[in-house]
C-alpha cells in the first residue's frame, strides 16, 4: 500500500538514461603505439606493468602523480585520473570524482551507517557495498566519473558518545565494525559475500578510514589536526586496529586511508610502524594508502612534527603512504629529491602501488565495455532493486526502545493524527552526512499522511536548535488529534564533521516541547528520534505519558516509509542500538581521553559496553520488537577445551596466577581443530512475524584486571512468524573469539572458566591449560 500511494506522490527519478559519453582509458587497441607498451600488456602481472610505466615516467611527470588529482600524460596515453570520490552510505558528490551536474542526477541513498550496523545483518551490509559499487561503475562507465576509487568505509570505533562523526561508523564494537568492513568492501569491490573470488579484477575500489585511533573532530578547542591520541598497545590490539586488519585481511580492501591525528606523537601518515610494519607487513596489505585531505601539510605546517615541507614529504613516503589529497606533494617532493634527502625510489615505490590499483580497475585494458563490469549501465542507478534494499535497510534498523501498555503499532482506523517536531517534514535530515542527491525523497510527515488521511502538522520548533518555537500551537493541534508522533532529535547542525557535541541533551527547547504536547495529549504520545549519537532522553523513558519511544538514525531516502511502516505495523522492528547510550553524566569524561577501560582510583568509568562501569540510558544491544522472543543453548560441541597438545608451546601466568597461551604461538592449525560449533533456539513469543538479530557474548570467568565485562562473538538474523520457533549455528575459533589482549598488547587464551551468553541464557566453557 505505502509504495504505490507513494509512488504516486513523490517518486520521481532524478536522472535521465539517455545519451552518454564513453569513460577515459588507457592502451587503445587503435593506437599502435600501445603494442610496444609492457604497460597495455594485459597477461602480464599487474606488478610488472606497473613498474614499466613508472620507468618511462620523467621525475616531474612522476611527482605529478602523487595527488588526488592526478593529471594526464598525453604522450604515453594515460588520461588524467580523480582519486578522491566518496561512497559512505550511497555514490556522493562530497569529493571531486562525483559531479551529478551531467545526464545522472541521483544514486541510491541508503541509511547512514549507524542506522545500517543497527540491523546486525552483515548481509545486507554486503548488499549495500555491492548496489553502491554497481552504481559507482555505472556512472564512470557512462562518462560521468572522474574515477572508481571510494574512500569508504569509514571503520573508527564509536568510542565517544558526543564524537559528530560517530554517525559514519557501524558503532562502538571492533567486531561488528570489523564485520561491516569486511561486508561493505566485499561488496563495493566486486568480491562474493564469503570472499576471494576477486581474481585481481575491481567493479570499483573501496579504502577504509581513517588509520589509526581516529575518533575527535573539534571538542573544546581540541582539534583532529593537532590532537595527540595517547593509546596504550593493548587498547590498540583489542579496539583501535582490528576493525582495520579485518577489512584489510579478510576484506582484501584497495585502499587505506591514514587520518589527521597523532599516535602517541607520531602523525598517522608519518608512521612507518603503521603503514609498513603492520598494514604491509603483518596484515599483508597490496593497496594504496592515501594521506586524508592536507594531512601532510599538517604535519609541518600545524604539528611542527617536520622542520620543514621537504622533510614531511620524505617522513609520509618513507613511512609508506602513497597518495596525498591535496597539493603538498607536488609542491615539495622535487626539491626534497633535489636536496638528497629523498631517493627517486621511495617516489617510484609509491607509483607502482597506485598505478597497479587503476590497473585492476581495468582503466589500463584499452575500451572497457568487453572487459570485467565494463558492461554496467545506468540502469542500475537508482534501480527499484536498490530502491527497495534502501527501504529495507531503514526498516531493519530502527529500533524500538519503548513500547508501554503496547501502544505500538498504532491503529490504522486512527481517526487524526497530529505529527510535530522539526524533524518530521526535513528530507536533508533523513540522508546524513557524506549524502549525494537520492533518487527520490519523502518524509516521515508525508509517509505518515499516506496511513491517515486527517495528518496535521506543526514543527513546534523553528529548526532542530529549537532556540525558539510555538510550542503553544503544537499544544493545541496535539490536543485535537487521537494520536501524536513527535519527531525530534539532532542534524548536521549538532553533530557532523568538524563539530563534537558538548553535551548529550536534546538541543535547545526540544525537551520542552516533548513534554508540553505528552502532558497535553489525549494518549500516550510516540516519539521518533533522527540522530547518529546518543541522547540522554531518560526524562522520556521515565515519563508514561511517552508511550513509545523509536531511534531512526538517519534512515536515508527510504528512511520515512520505512518509520511509518514500522509505526502502524506493517513491519515489526528489529533494530537494536549499535552504541551505548549514556547519560550526561559521562560527558565529565574528557573527549581527549582515549582509554578503554576503567580505572576506580581515577574515578574514569571505561568506555563502551565491554568496559564501561556506570549508568547507561540504554544498553548497546538493546531493542524492542513488537514480539518477544526467548533463547537457550540446545547444543555446543565440546565443553571442555584443551591447549595442552604441545610440550613446545610456553604457558605463563598472569600477575594473578591464572595459565595462558599466546594465540600466536597456538597456531591456525590448532585453532581450526579446537572450533567450537554453538546452537541456538529461538521462539518468536508473539503473534507477529519479525526479523529478530541474536547476538551471542562471550564473559570471561572472572572478569576485571582489563578483562572485558563481556565481548560479542557472533549476531546472526533470524525471521520467525508468530509463536514459530528456529534454530541458529554459531561458529566460535577460540583464538579469535575466546582470546584477549594483554597489557603488553598481545592476544592471550586465559585458562579457566568462560561462559557463552545469548539472552539471558549462559553456557559454561572451559579452557584447560
Amino acid at each position: 500500500m505505502m509504495l504505490s500511494f507513494v509512488s504516486l506522490l513523490s517518486f520521481t527519478l532524478l536522472f535521465i538514461h539517455g545519451g552518454s559519453t564513453q569513460p577515459p582509458f588507457a592502451c587503445d587497441s587503435s593506437n599502435p603505439e600501445t603494442k610496444n607498451y609492457l604497460f597495455c600488456q594485459t597477461e602480464l602481472p599487474i606488478t610488472q606493468r606497473a613498474r614499466d610505466l613508472v620507468s618511462r615516467l620523467t621525475l616531474d611527470e612522476k611527482i605529478s602523480q602523487l595527488v588526488n588529482s592526478a593529471p594526464a600524460i598525453p604522450r604515453l596515453g594515460i588520461p588524467a585520473y580523480e582519486w578522491w570520490s566518496e561512497a559512505l552510505h550511497g555514490v556522493s558528490n562530497v569529493g571531486p570524482g562525483v559531479k551529478f551536474d551531467g545526464t545522472i542526477k541521483a544514486a541510491t541513498s541508503f541509511p547512514q551507517v549507524i542506522l545500517t550496523a543497527a540491523s546486525f545483518d552483515p548481509y545486507q551490509w554486503y548488499r549495500i557495498g555491492q548496489a553502491i559499487g554497481r552504481e559507482a561503475r555505472a556512472m564512470y562507465n557512462a562518462g560521468e566519473a572522474n574515477g572508481m576509487t571510494f574512500w569508504a568505509p569509514n571503520i573508527n570505533i564509536f568510542r565517544d558518545p558526543r564524537w559528530g562523526r560517530g554517525q559514519e561508523t557501524p558503532g562502538e564494537d571492533p567486531f561488528v565494525v570489523g564485520k561491516y568492513a569486511v561486508s561493505y568492501v566485499r561488496g563495493v569491490q566486486g568480491d562474493t559475500f564469503q570472499g576471494g573470488k576477486l581474481h585481481g579484477h575491481l567493479q570499483a575500489s573501496a579504502c577504509c578510514k581513517h588509520f589509526t585511533a581516529y575518533d575527535l573532530d573539534n571538542w573544546k578547542g581540541t582539534n583532529r589536526f593537532l590532537f595527540d591520541a595517547r593509546v596504550t598497545v593493548q587498547d590498540l590490539a583489542d579496539t583501535y586496529q582490528p576493525p582495520f586488519e579485518k577489512c584489510v585481511r579478510d576484506g582484501r580492501a584497495s585502499g587505506v586511508m591514514c587520518a589527521y591525528n597523532r599516535v602517541n606523537g607520531v602523525p598517522s601518515c608519518a608512521d612507518s610502524s603503521l603503514l609498513f610494519k603492520t598494514l604491509r607487513g603483518e596484515w599483508d596489505f597490496k593497496g594504496y594508502v592515501t594521506s586524508d585531505c592536507d594531512a601532510v601539510a599538517i604535519i609541518h605546517n600545524d604539528q611542527g612534527y617536520a622542520k620543514a615541507p621537504e622533510d614531511a614529504v620524505v617522513d609520509v613516503l618513507k613511512a609508506g603512504m602513497d597518495l596525498n589529497c591535496g597539493s603538498y606533494l607536488q609542491n615539495y617532493t622535487k626539491s626534497a629529491v633535489l636536496q638528497k634527502k629523498l631517493p627517486e625510489s621511495q617516489v617510484d615505490r609509491a607509483l607502482h602501488n597506485l598505478f597497479a590499483v587503476r590497473m585492476r580497475l581495468g582503466l589500463f585494458n584499452g575500451n572497457p565495455v568487453p572487459n570485467p563490469f565494463g558492461n554496467i549501465g545506468m540502469d542500475q542507478i537508482c534501480s527499484p532493486e536498490h530502491q527497495i534494499l534502501a527501504l529495507e535497510a531503514a526498516r531493519n534498523g530502527i529500533v524500538l526502545l519503548k513500547n508501554d501498555a503496547k501502544l505500538l503499532p498504532l491503529p490504522k482506523s486512527t481517526m487524526s493524527l497530529a505529527v510535530i517536531g522539526p524533524n518530521a517534514n526535513s528530507p536533508q535530515t533523513l540522508i546524513g552526512n557524506y549524502a549525494g542527491p537520492p533518487c527520490k525523497s519523502v518524509t516521515p510527515l508525508q509517509a505518515l499522511g499516506s496511513y491517515i488521511k486527517n495528518t496535521v502538522y506543526h514543527p513546534g520548533c523553528d529548526t532542530v536548535s529549537c532556540s525558539t518555537g510555538a510550542i503553544d500551537k503544537a499544544v493545541d493541534i496535539a490536543k485535537r488529534a487521537d494520536y501524536v508522533v513527535l519527531i525530534m532529535g539532532l542534524d548536521q547542525t549538532e553533530e557532523r564533521e568538524a563539530l563534537d557535541r558538548v553535551d548529550l541533551f536534546l538541543p535547545g527547547r526540544q525537551q520542552e516541547l516533548i513534554v508540553s504536547v505528552a502532558k497535553a495529549a489525549k494518549r500516550p504520545v510516540v516519539l521518533v528520534l533522527l540522530s547518529g549519537g546518543p541522547i540522554d532522553i531518560s526524562f522520556a523513558k521515565d515519563d508514561p505519558r511517552i508511550g513509545g519511544i523509536f531511534w531512526a538514525g538517519y534512515p536515508g531516502e527510504g528512511g520515512g516509509n520505512a518509520l511509518a511502516e514500522v509505526i502502524f505495523g506493517d513491519h515489526n522492528p528489529g533494530g537494536r542500538l549499535p552504541v551505548t547510550w549514556y547519560p550526561q553524566d559521562f560527558t565529565k569524561v574528557p573527549m581527549t581521553d582515549m582509554r578503554m577501560r576503567p580505572e576506580s582510583s581515577l574515578d574514569y568509568p571505561g568506555r563502551t559496553y565491554r568496559f564501561y562501569k556506570g549508568d547507561t540510558v540504554f544498553e548497546f544491544g538493546y531493542g524492542l520488537s513488537y514480539s518477544k522472543y526467548s533463547y537457550s543453548f540446545t547444543r555446543v560441541s565440546q565443553n571442555n577445551l584443551y591447549l595442552n597438545h604441545s610440550s613446545s608451546l610456553h604457558t605463563k601466568e598472569t600477575s594473578e596466577s591464572v595459565r595462558y597461551r599466546l594465540v600466536s604461538e597456538v597456531g591456525a592449525e590448532i585453532c581450526d581443530e579446537r572450533k567450537i560449533t554453538v546452537h541456538v533456539g529461538v521462539k518468536n513469543n508473539g503473534e507477529l512475524a519479525g526479523k529478530h538479530p541474536v547476538l551471542l557474548y562471550v564473559r570471561h570467568g572472572n572478569h576485571g584486571n582489563g578483562r572485558p565485562k563481556k565481548q560479542l562473538i557472533g549476531f546472526r538474523s533470524v525471521i520467525l512468524s508468530g509463536g514459530e520457533m528456529g534454530e541458529i549455528q554459531f561458529e566460535v575459533n577460540p583464538c579469535e573469539h575466546l582470546s584477549r589482549a594483554n597489557e603488553y598488547g598481545l592476544m592471550v587464551m586465559e585458562e579457566g572458566r568462560h561462559f557463552l551468553v545469548v539472552g539471558d541464557d549462559k553456557h559454561p566453557i572451559t579452557i584447560i591449560i
